[in-house]
């Protein structure tokens, strides 16, 4: 029968029950015996360091303590000792060398670590922006620690490589050789007692010591490799945080998820380790070594201090890839992906693009169906409408806000990152020249951006009257609605009227409505093209309060165009907060405290601004935002539906500068287009909305996001095929 061994620590090759190793039985009882687990070893060098734990906590001291035998161990502080206490340690020994502030102990009774590190297997770092910072560096987990002076960190560092030159994976683990004898007393006494002959009980016994040999051997190779292993990782994992930083994703100091601002902030240099503590591991649990989490417990910064902190930093939400946050849907002890990195560039074109003349167009159409006329894609940018409803959710890191605000309890707030979210879907419009594609009848897009902590889907749900429908799910509320716009054509200008209400709900049951404004685009014939936003936004709220947000209608000689005023009202009419701003810049709010609804002596708050353009501006003036949002990788490509945006061949032409197929594409999916209102008469119905029988709104249906994990898109032919 083969000999089992039994469980093995995963990086040491050892029994895990097995600190001290495993001793020979006295000879006889043919029994292993196992000896007991060591007493921790003294400490030979400890001090006060605080360590990041996560979002919600910061900085929390800890006692950290490097044992004997290259183990670093580190204890919650529960009680502070006399100041200035020095000196030897409890027992009255002599105590470990003590590295800064000699104030703090942690008692005998109270001396349970709560976590451990082995030196031998840890790389360590120093921060370069912070002379006051160091990162532990292991297999599964980065610890960011922080020292009392710039002296005290250099003591720390000296400590831990000398520390993890002196210890050797080999104490403790290894047993003598001479241990390992057996015997067969046992075995020879029970042949015996069958009745066997001398010369068959010598040969088992021969037998027995061949193969416990052979097992021996083997393992005592296997423990070698594993040795060799351990002694190589800290030069594997420099190795691998040089490679890191090169495109180090760091938390910056934002306030999207549930407002929570992190500590690890812009200050930090963009090839700094500190960047890559995404998956800190709070010290709040039990020692876990082998889990890691990305997921960021909730801060408990106060509201206003969230709010400051993303007004200090306009770029938080730039997507440059420097500032991503975690999001945290799944289990605590799951690992989530790290959001993708997304491009900050449209491809180079490929050939060069022709000019229209609008004249021309005109001209060559005259007496024919307009309905039935293919404007070239000189008039589109590489984007559908589905995808600039998407577009509308740039700046969802209000709506977090807003929830966050919720659970304070500060509902006024709430409805005023409410307001500012509603005014910042305008700010792309700006400079936008072109149209979007107008999508077929069951296109869709999905966008899933883990870094905001939203999940968006929409779908063209009926072509006449064509109208949208999306769905979007954030981080504590979800968001739904549908697009649907009638146009006057005034020569000059067309004015755009949108019909349909947008509806957004918080987890606690507070829900908001509204509909947009209307947009006027001018100078459709001469001049330069150039739109705005004018009416009354009409904000209600299911409880307490309700909004009103006035756009100002531009006119020939306004000096200071594209202004937004708001008012805040309780259920009885009393004003409580104002709004003021340009919805293509930034709003400012000022919460009143009296009867009157005018509070003079406040300073104005602000509440959104606008992200800054990218670096490499396009003819078609795409956000930074919305230059990500036709982004196709081949990985992506094999979990889409065949129904997707991204997969329009003209659009994807066109966004690849190949015009005259973009153009040729265009007229065959416009050609076939027109077939679909004969197929809605024909009862053709959306894949994934429905409409909602008490208000006649689209709603998401459910069942994509599962669809998609399983890959099976049953139901959803190719739209953008030949057939």
């Amino acid at each position: 029968m083969p000999m089992r061994p039994r469980d093995l620590h995963p990086l040491c090759c050892l029994p895990v029950d097995c600190p001290g190793g495993w001793r020979s039985a006295a000879a006889g009882d043919g029994a292993r015996t196992y000896s007991p687990p060591p007493q921790p070893a003294p400490a030979a060098v400890a001090g006060l360091l605080h360590k990041w734990t996560n979002i919600g906590k910061g900085w929390r001291p800890r006692w950290f303590a490097i044992l004997r035998g290259g183990l670093l161990a580190y204890s919650k502080i529960r009680r502070r000792a006399g100041a200035g206490s020095t000196g030897p340690a409890p027992d009255g020994g002599a105590g470990p060398r003590l590295i800064g502030p000699a104030g703090y102990a942690v008692t005998a009774a109270e001396d349970r670590p709560i976590g451990f590190v082995h030196l031998k297997i840890s790389s360590f770092r120093e921060s370069k922006s912070d002379d006051k910072r160091f990162y532990i560096i292991t297999p599964t987990k980065t610890l960011q620690l922080r020292t009392i002076s710039p002296k005290d960190r250099v003591a720390w560092i000296e400590a831990l490589v000398s520390a993890r030159r002196e210890s050797s994976p080999i104490e403790g683990l290894l047993y003598d050789q001479t241990d390992a004898s057996f015997s067969t007393d046992r075995l020879r006494n029970r042949m015996h007692a069958e009745g066997l002959g001398e010369e068959v009980i010598k040969d088992c016994e021969q037998i027995v010591h061949s193969e416990f040999s052979q097992y021996y051997t083997q393992m005592k190779q296997r423990c070698e490799e594993y040795l060799n292993f351990l002694g190589s990782l800290p030069q594997q994992l420099e190795v691998l945080n040089e490679q890191d930083t090169t495109h180090a994703i760091r938390p910056a100091c934002s306030c999207s998820g549930h407002g929570k601002c992190s500590e690890s902030s812009n200050t930090e240099s963009s090839d700094d380790a500190g960047g890559q503590e995404l998956d800190e591991l709070s010290d709040e649990d039990d020692y876990n070594f082998c889990d890691t989490r990305q997921s960021f417990s909730d801060s408990a910064a106060s509201p206003d201090s969230r709010m400051n902190c993303l007004n200090s930093s306009n770029n938080v939400h730039q997507y440059d890839h420097k500032s991503v946050e975690s999001r945290s849907c799944k289990g605590d002890n799951e690992y989530l992906p790290l959001p993708p990195k997304r491009r900050t560039n449209l491809p180079a074109p490929v050939e060069k693009e022709k000019g229209v003349s609008l004249w021309s167009m005109i001209k060559d159409n005259v007496g024919k169906d307009l309905t039935r006329v293919c404007l070239p894609v000189y008039f589109n940018e590489p984007i559908s409408s589905l995808q600039k409803c998407f577009e509308d959710l740039e700046y969802s890191h209000l709506l977090d806000r807003a929830y966050d605000y919720g659970l304070k309890g500060n509902s006024v707030m709430r409805i005023l990152c409410v307001a500012a979210f509603a005014a910042s879907g305008y700010a792309s419009s700006d400079g936008r020249p072109c149209k979007p594609f107008n999508p077929l009848l069951g296109e869709t897009y999905e966008a899933d951006y883990a870094e905001n902590g939203i999940r968006f889907f929409s779908e063209k749900v009926s072509h006449h009257p064509m109208v949208m429908a999306c769905h979007c799910e954030g981080r504590g509320w979800r968001f739904w609605g549908e697009s649907n716009v009638k146009s006057k054509f005034w020569g000059q200008t067309i004015q755009l009227d949108p019909v349909g209400v947008l509806t957004l709900e918080f987890e606690d049951g507070e829900t908001f409505k509204w509909s947009k404004v209307t947009t006027t685009i001018n100078n459709l014939i001469i001049g330069r093209l150039y739109c705005h936003h004018h009416g009354t936004m009409n904000i209600s709220g299911n409880r307490q309060y309700s909004c009103k947000l006035a756009f100002k209608q531009q006119s020939f000689l306004d000096r200071n165009p594209r202004q937004v005023q708001g008012i805040v009202e309780d259920n009885g009419g009393t004003k409580v907060a104002t709004l003021t701003g340009k919805w293509d810049e930034r709003i400012y709010c000022n919460v009143t405290n009296d009867t009157s609804g005018v509070n003079p002596n406040a300073e104005a708050t602000l509440l959104w601004e606008k992200n800054k353009p990218p670096a490499n501006p396009t003819r078609y003036n795409l956000s930074s935002f919305a230059i990500t949002l036709n982004e196709l990788t081949s990985k992506l490509k094999e979990k889409l539906p065949p129904t997707d945006s991204r997969l329009r061949p003209d659009q994807r032409h066109l966004e690849n500068g190949e015009y005259d197929q973009a153009n040729s594409e265009k007229l065959r999916l416009e050609t076939r287009q027109r077939m679909a209102r004969k197929m809605q008469e024909n009862g053709w119905k959306p894949r994934w909305f429905d409409r909602d029988t008490e208000d006649g709104t689209f709603r998401y249906t459910g069942g994509y996001w599962e669809a998609r994990e399983k890959g099976r898109w049953d139901g959803c032919r190719d739209i953008f095929g030949d057939n």
